[in-house]
């Protein structure tokens, strides 16, 4: 059996953790000011009845608001050492079923002088079975961090 092959706009994801393991294989589509991730979704992401668990929609969520937050700052000059989750809110709307591709289209809001807020929509095989929404923490780099990096 061959694995399914992710939409066109997808390549294999660039950040690589042992949070986002469990998912992989994990694709991702970029830009300037977003991070959209997609997966197709297996039986361990799934409840008995073969729907995926609302913890997984919340975690895929809150991971690529957070990568979108990040990417949204570089792009307008913004310093970030990372992003915390501050607040994240998810509601179903519907299910996606095992084999699905379930991908994200996050929203980036805002950016203040501390916070960044994000909202989400996730859609299995092009429907939307959730929404969600975030604020995170900007962490900033000090001047010895900023020295590391250059």
């Amino acid at each position: 059996m061959t694995a399914p092959v992710p939409p066109e706009d997808y390549a294999p994801h660039y950040c690589k953790s042992g949070f986002t393991d469990p998912w992989e294989p994990l694709y991702s589509r970029v830009t300037d000011r977003q991070v959209s991730t997609g997966l197709y979704q297996g039986a361990p992401h799934c409840n008995s009845r073969g729907l995926v668990r609302g913890g997984v929609i919340a975690s895929i969520a809150d991971y690529a608001m957070g990568l979108s937050c990040g990417q949204s700052l570089t792009a307008d000059g913004r310093e970030a050492g990372g992003l915390v989750t501050v607040s994240l809110a998810t509601a179903s709307v519907g299910s996606a079923a095992v084999a699905a591709w379930l991908a994200t289209d996050t929203c980036f809001t805002k950016a203040g002088g501390s916070l960044a807020f994000a909202g989400c929509l996730l859609r299995a095989d092009g429907d939307i079975v959730a929404r969600a929404s975030a604020s995170f923490k900007i962490i900033k780099l000090d001047k010895t961090q900023r020295d590391t990096l250059t």
